[in-house]
């Protein structure tokens, strides 16, 4: 028997495989408002079998987001468009999940296949914001924005803001959050030296650098049903020497299952430039940074990064390095790949397909 594709409860809430889709932008959004794109994109992930779909960074605030064109949840009309979405998804045996975000000082920039620059505010941009007044990158090429220092009032705001958009999440119909505290985005920013030069109560020792998340965090469970899982995204490293190590994240792991959050989506990199060549090299070591977190703390683990053979992710699950796993480009190429899996390790495809599908079985599904 598979263990890949075996059912995972987490709290109320049951998925019928271990296999996930990881939360992928797709720079389709109208005002934060998900489109028949994001119709299109879900539904051909939930026909194809995933147990789990956690939706793509989402904006807390309008100035939250990575680009223009990318989800929101701060109003009510952005919470209508995504019920149906959410509720096929549900139809077709699918968990939905989503990401909730603040891109801090890497946001107002363009689309990446238009150069992913910061965008000027005759262009759509706005103003960014971070722990410390640091510019991304420093040869004013792309990222070239100076973030405001954030202060007390301004984190006040974000972290309402993360609890306001748990609420609107929760009306949406989604069953799981994950709180984005990775890849170079505002809570990873507060976590990583490389990035927080603060002196205050959010700056200097690991314990005050995750002080902004585990706040955050809090915040969300003040509107995020206790019977609801939750998760967060962490960069297990930077990449870069000086900032945050394993050790640093096995460590906020710990504090974060003390906290309550059920699950952690374990990438890596993202704080920094320097960490682009690093970090294309070290992706197939995420599994077992998962893997090292899940056995020094208890807490659950999705393991993500390079997963494309049945096998692989087989072995991550088998292994005791996840919980589950997520994949994002593969399920881009193949949005069918849990069946494909399943048929390959010879599980039963008939439970993860409508019933018209169902009449295809042995021919080609």
């Amino acid at each position: 028997m598979s263990q890949l594709f075996t059912p995972i409860t987490i709290k109320s809430v049951t998925m019928r495989n271990r296999v996930g889709a990881a939360p992928m932008c797709q720079y389709h959004a109208i005002d934060g408002i998900a489109q028949d794109w994001h119709q299109a994109h879900i539904g051909a992930l939930a026909m194809g079998g995933a147990g789990l779909i956690i939706m793509e960074a989402t904006g807390v605030k309008a100035d939250g987001r990575i680009t223009p064109h990318c989800l929101g949840l701060w109003n009510d009309e952005q919470v209508e468009a995504l019920k149906p979405i959410v509720q096929f998804a549900q139809q077709q045996g699918a968990t939905m999940g989503i990401q909730l975000a603040h891109a801090g000082r890497k946001a107002s920039s363009a689309r990446p296949r238009l150069g992913g620059q910061h965008l000027e505010e005759a262009e759509g941009g706005w103003p960014t914001f971070g722990p410390s007044a640091m510019v991304f990158d420093t040869d004013g090429t792309r990222l070239w924005k100076t973030p405001k220092a954030m202060d007390q009032a301004d984190i006040d705001d974000i972290q309402q803001c993360f609890a306001a958009a748990a609420q609107r999440a929760l009306d949406s119909g989604f069953e799981f959050i994950e709180v984005h505290s990775a890849h170079g985005y505002l809570l990873h920013s507060f976590l990583s030296p490389l990035t927080n030069h603060r002196h205050d109560q959010y700056g200097g020792s690991l314990e005050n650098r995750a002080r902004m998340l585990l706040e955050t965090v809090a915040e969300v469970q003040r509107v995020w049903p206790q019977d609801l899982p939750l998760g967060v995204r962490l960069s297990m490293t930077d990449w870069v020497a000086g900032g945050l190590t394993l050790e640093d994240t096995v460590q906020v792991s710990a504090w974060l299952k003390d906290a309550g959050v059920d699950i952690v989506d374990c990438s890596t990199g993202g704080a920094t430039p320097e960490s682009r060549g690093s970090i294309n090299g070290g992706i197939a070591e995420q599994p077992s940074m998962a893997g090292k977190a899940r056995r020094k703390t208890g807490i659950m683990t999705m393991a993500v990064g390079e997963i494309t053979d049945a096998h692989q992710a087989e072995d991550i699950i088998t292994g005791g390095d996840a919980d589950m796993v997520l994949l994002a480009r593969q399920l881009l190429r193949d949005p069918y790949w849990p069946r494909h899996a399943a048929q390959e390790l010879k599980q039963d495809v008939a439970v993860l397909m409508p019933d018209l599908h169902k009449l295809f079985i042995g021919k080609n599904p």
